[in-house]
């Protein structure tokens, strides 16, 4: 193992950890827990990993799950150039997307979306149709309707990682046909594979617009895109969806068969923050929720690593709120249970009512729920430097 995490940690040791301005950031608390004993899932994700890093010859992909501090991006996009940096040319592929601006809500910060014409959105918080990995649907019957998806970053700066892709997946369903618009006159069909659309582009390409096929009638649900590359490396999907708590993303029928597609050897759960935020909170419907979620996770990949990242502490009716802890706890008793791994995030950043300092320090929002870019920059950096440590 320490052939792929030696440049990590040189890399440590040559920039400081950025948690070390703020003394406020328990920074000897940050590590991973295994409180079920190792976790032979885990070890397999880092031997994979290794693999990766030192002879580029493995596909390595990681799942992030979880409410508006995924669908957000800025966490999520500095663990995964955070990856990237462990060796040149990793990028195998941007994985799972949506064109978030068809629902009229945010883009993650690591792409940009446009969308044309009608469409009818739902997402998992109370679905009114079948829905995917992504968590929303969007649907159109107007054959002018479009969407575009452009890889370029909104905080596009030097030295910023671009990620392109030769391949398309397109998962929905419908009476019409998806296809992407190359150009006014030049359409690429794609070939069905189960309730997919699969496209293999002619070149390598930082965006796509997709459109419906002009033949027959009826309407078209598209639940996400993704994004591949023909070559092996590493991918960094997000499932992320403002509002979601572990009740939501059980209410998504085709999660099971888009986990299929992504193929996680690690899974990272971040949702919680969302199931603590009114009343009525029960730590055991909680754990039975993540049970089930588990369950579909295992039943696609039974060596499939889950990493447990807690929560942050919060505030609730302008109190913190108290059920955080109980989360938190709740989140260790279930990496006990499956063997999994636990990343105490409440724990490292302070505890009971650190959000507030958190926001005096600029790295957290006046709602004390949500984080700063800065604060979603240094979670990513703590986080990674855990993972990184945990393979010594």
């Amino acid at each position: 193992m320490k052939r792929a995490f030696l440049l990590a940690l040189l890399l440590l040791s040559v920039l400081p950890l950025e948690g070390r301005r703020y003394p406020f950031v328990r920074v000897e608390k940050n590590e991973l827990k295994f409180p079920g004993g190792p976790s032979s899932e885990y070890s397999l994700f880092l031997r994979k990993l290794d693999s990766l890093v030192t002879f580029g010859s493995a596909d390595v992909r990681i799942l992030h799950v979880g409410g508006s501090h995924v669908q957000g991006g800025t966490w999520t996009d500095r663990l995964r150039r955070s990856f990237l940096a462990l060796r040149y040319g990793m990028d195998g592929g941007r994985g799972l997307v949506f064109p978030f601006a068809a629902a009229s809500t945010n883009t993650p910060v690591s792409y940009t979306t446009t969308a044309v014409g009608n469409w009818e959105t739902t997402r998992c918080l109370r679905p009114d149709r079948t829905i995917g990995l992504t968590g929303m649907a969007a649907t159109a019957a107007d054959t002018s309707a479009r969407v575009v998806i452009d890889l370029l970053p909104r905080e596009n700066r030097i030295m910023t990682q671009h990620y392109c892709f030769n391949r398309v997946t397109v998962l929905g369903y419908g009476e019409r046909e998806p296809v992407l618009l190359l150009s006014k006159k030049d359409t690429l069909w794609g070939r069905p594979d189960g309730d997919f659309w699969k496209f293999d582009l002619p070149a390598y390409t930082d965006w796509i617009q997709i459109g419906l096929s002009q033949a027959g009638s009826g309407s078209y649900t598209l639940e996400g895109v993704y994004l591949d590359k023909s070559v092996k490396g590493f991918t960094y999907s997000e499932a992320g969806v403002n509002g979601a708590a572990t009740s939501s993303w059980l209410k998504c029928d085709h999660w099971e068969r888009d986990l299929a597609l992504v193929r996680p050897d690690l899974v990272m759960f971040s949702i919680g923050i969302n199931d603590i935020q009114g009343p009525g909170f029960s730590v055991e419907r909680f754990k039975g929720n993540y049970r089930q979620l588990i369950k579909l996770v295992r039943r696609v990949n039974p060596n499939c690593a889950i990493l447990f990242t807690g929560i942050n502490d919060s505030s609730y009716r302008r109190q913190v709120n108290p059920h955080t802890e109980e989360v938190e706890a709740a989140m260790e008793e279930l990496a006990k249970e499956y063997k999994a791994v636990f990343w105490d995030m409440y724990e490292v950043m302070g505890g009971w009512g650190s959000m507030e300092v958190w926001r005096e320090a600029g790295l957290a929002q006046s709602d004390l729920v949500h984080f700063t870019p800065d604060g979603y920059r240094l979670i990513g950096d703590l986080l990674f430097d855990a993972i990184m440590a945990s393979g010594r």
